[in-house]
């Protein structure tokens, strides 16, 4: 699939700009409230109040702001009002909880652009601004609103406040760490012009072989979650982003599974203390997967500057001394054993 460069679609003399940025709006509305109701399938009661282990929506509205700006903060916030009245009728704690779940990407998003942060996700310094500035910081602004609205309409007992808040936070943090990875590294896929017979093969294995661990993992009452990280840690070398993302994206959709029903690792402890493995677990997954594949794509333009570099230096070397230089390629000095 060719993408449409953004300029394309937003050119101000294009009398279908007005049509093209309705639309884009709703879908991303749309999208926000779809990524909500597969969230809300999957809910804990921790300190008197629901919440989610994973809220995909607030990594898509990131995403979303990431690739649009700021013009599609309105869509983001419709979604998060459909999405917040779809669990009870609407009240003024539904407005307040809309409005936390809008300024919390919002401000990610001013953040990271700040940071001069690169949705190509090919530096150290972007991944960690996503995590940092994305996730942990920017999500602080949904949880602090969104836990103090419950407090204040009576749905939550004061006393469950800080449970309550950490375990919304974390939950928005790891929709922005699992998710819009995700979404970025698409953004870019493309498939193989030519493919061979065995092209597939290895990322088929990958992801079968992290699914097959991850249920393992989570089937038995051992401690073997660990066994998880050999597959991210191969995803990010042989893929970088596209192999990693969708892998953390299977190990966190399979523990989540497995805490909320209470099973392997997950039946030994109560629930804020399951909560608490689940999030460390899938938060250490997501920044090795990240921040793994950020430093072997910046090594590898590194490598590939380095070495346009010698190939344009040959070539002056060439035109100065025409005849004594191979401007096809550059090759590395021979060892002489000193």
């Amino acid at each position: 699939m060719t993408a449409v460069p953004l300029t394309t679609l937003l050119r101000p003399r294009d009398p279908r700009h007005p049509a093209v940025t309705a639309l884009r709006l709703l879908a991303i509305t749309a999208v926000y409230l779809a990524a909500g109701r597969i969230g809300l399938l999957q809910q804990v009661v921790v300190g008197g109040a629901k919440v989610t282990p994973l809220w995909p929506p607030t990594g898509i509205a990131l995403t979303c702001l990431l690739l649009f700006g700021l013009s599609s903060w309105p869509a983001v916030a419709l979604g998060a009002y459909l999405a917040t009245i779809t669990t009870g009728p609407p009240n003024w704690g539904s407005l307040g909880i809309m409005a936390g779940n809008t300024l919390a990407p919002v401000a990610a998003y001013l953040m990271l652009r700040r940071a001069r942060f690169r949705i190509e996700l090919d530096r150290l310094r972007d991944g960690v601004a996503l995590v940092f500035l994305g996730a942990f910081a920017g999500m602080l602004i949904s949880a602090t609103i969104g836990t103090t609205v419950l407090v204040l309409i009576g749905t939550l007992p004061a006393g469950g406040f800080w449970s309550t808040w950490s375990a919304w936070w974390t939950g928005d943090a790891m929709g922005v760490l699992v998710i819009t990875p995700l979404l970025l590294a698409l953004r870019t896929a493309r498939l193989p012009t030519d493919p061979g017979p065995f092209d597939w093969v290895e990322p088929a294995l990958l992801l079968a072989g992290t699914a097959t661990v991850t249920v393992v993992a989570t089937a038995t009452t051992l401690s073997l979650l660990f066994l998880v990280f050999p597959f991210l840690i191969w995803a990010a070398l042989r893929f970088q982003l596209f192999g990693a993302a969708p892998c953390v994206l299977l190990i966190s959709v399979l523990t989540i599974v497995a805490a909320t029903d209470h099973a392997g690792p997950f039946t030994r402890h109560g629930l804020v203390a399951d909560m608490v493995v689940l999030q460390a677990l899938n938060g250490c997954a997501a920044l090795t997967g990240l921040l793994l594949s950020a430093i072997i794509a910046e090594q590898r333009n590194t490598y590939r500057r380095i070495e346009q570099a010698c190939v344009e230096l040959a070539e002056v070397v060439n035109r100065l001394t025409p005849g004594k230089a191979d401007t096809g390629r550059w090759l590395p000095p021979e060892d002489d054993g000193r």
